[in-house]
């Protein structure tokens, strides 16, 4: 189809626009994350940031060993933590609330949360390591989801209700699971570990964590951003899809995949961190419209600043740090009253 030249202006100065937006997004995520290493009992400079991460080059010049300890040890675990939590959130949020035509989806809708929940819960009670506890929490937010997909392939109705049903089945199911564990659970030890965990935070995280967690969760995010577009044909109908050639469940199966990589390991590394998923998709799509192509990248530059932004609000509002889950869903409660009463008017 062939474009008149006012429609070619147009789409030039909406793709400037929003070549600006990101340029925009980008430098206001560097911002916070200068600012966040700043946030503490013991601020870090912009200049000792930089001595601090020059140390391990070779840097010999005069800087204090606290404030190499913080940084390499602390703070730049936590922010990496708190970017790529929010990234991979924000990101499977928005693929998901494409895939099911709902903007009221969140990344757990097929039990990935519950699931890791269960899984974390049972090695937690068995005394497990820190490390251990998180891929039991990995492997249960991938059983989850791959049992919500496997038994909705068994019904008869449409695709996209039976895997809602299905993963409000499997959520219900380890969320019972959980809730057995804690009954269970030695009161004056177990029970505080468990409960702690499930509120989300960041407090203990290490390098190495980061390191293992990241692996899934960048792969999830370059899954997603590679076959961006095909979300946008995810939101027609199943037989208007179909009349189009587009093999739906292939698509599907593929993002599906990905959004469980993303949020599995987003949870095995910092919890549970809820209303990510469900508010900065929104946030984004007000900012750069309904095109995937467009929202994905948005979501995952809003989502990183956004949940850096809530830990540094955690660890500095009080003098004891609040549960980052916590801190989430004072803010994203409110936002989500909010999208209820804009859909009822509208």
């Amino acid at each position: 189809m062939n474009l008149s030249q006012p429609e070619i202006q147009k789409e030039a100065a909406r793709r400037r626009r929003y070549r600006l937006l990101l340029l925009g997004m980008l430098a206001l995520l560097l911002a916070v994350v200068l600012l966040s290493f700043w946030i503490g009992y013991y601020p870090l400079t912009p200049v000792q940031v930089v001595q601090a991460f020059l140390s391990k080059l070779g840097y010999k010049g005069e800087i204090l060993p606290q404030a190499v300890t913080i940084f390499w040890n602390i703070r730049l675990p936590r922010i990496l933590a708190a970017l790529f939590i929010g990234a991979s959130l924000s990101v499977a949020g928005a693929t998901y609330q494409g895939m099911f035509r709902n903007p009221l989806v969140s990344p757990d809708i097929l039990g990935v949360s519950s699931g890791a929940s269960l899984g974390a819960a049972f090695a937690i009670l068995n005394g497990a390591s820190n490390w251990v506890v998180q891929a039991a929490a990995f492997a249960g937010g991938v059983a989850a989801v791959a049992a919500s997909y496997l038994i909705s392939r068994k019904s008869s109705h449409s695709r996209t209700l039976s895997l809602v049903l299905t993963g409000s089945m499997i959520m219900s199911l380890c969320n019972a699971g959980v809730t057995m564990i804690k009954y269970v659970a030695d009161p004056n030890d177990v029970l505080q570990q468990i409960t702690f965990w499930l509120m989300g935070s960041l407090t203990k995280i290490q390098m190495d964590e980061v390191g293992w967690s990241a692996v899934p969760m960048a792969a999830g995010l370059l899954v997603v951003l590679l076959f961006r577009w095909q979300i946008n044909l995810l939101t027609l109908d199943e037989e208007e899809a179909k009349s189009l050639g587009i093999h739906i469940r292939r698509y599907r199966l593929l993002f599906i995949a990905a959004s469980t990589l993303l949020s599995a390991a987003a949870v095995c590394l910092g919890g549970l961190i809820g209303w990510v998923g469900l508010m900065i998709p929104h946030l984004a799509r007000a900012l750069v419209g309904v095109d995937y192509g467009r929202l994905i990248p948005a979501s995952a530059m809003l989502g990183a600043g956004y949940l850096i932004l809530m830990d540094d609000i955690a660890r500095s509002v009080l003098s004891m740090e609040l549960p980052l889950g916590v801190v989430t869903s004072i803010v994203g409660v409110p936002f989500f009253l909010y999208l209820i009463i804009q859909r009822k008017e509208r």
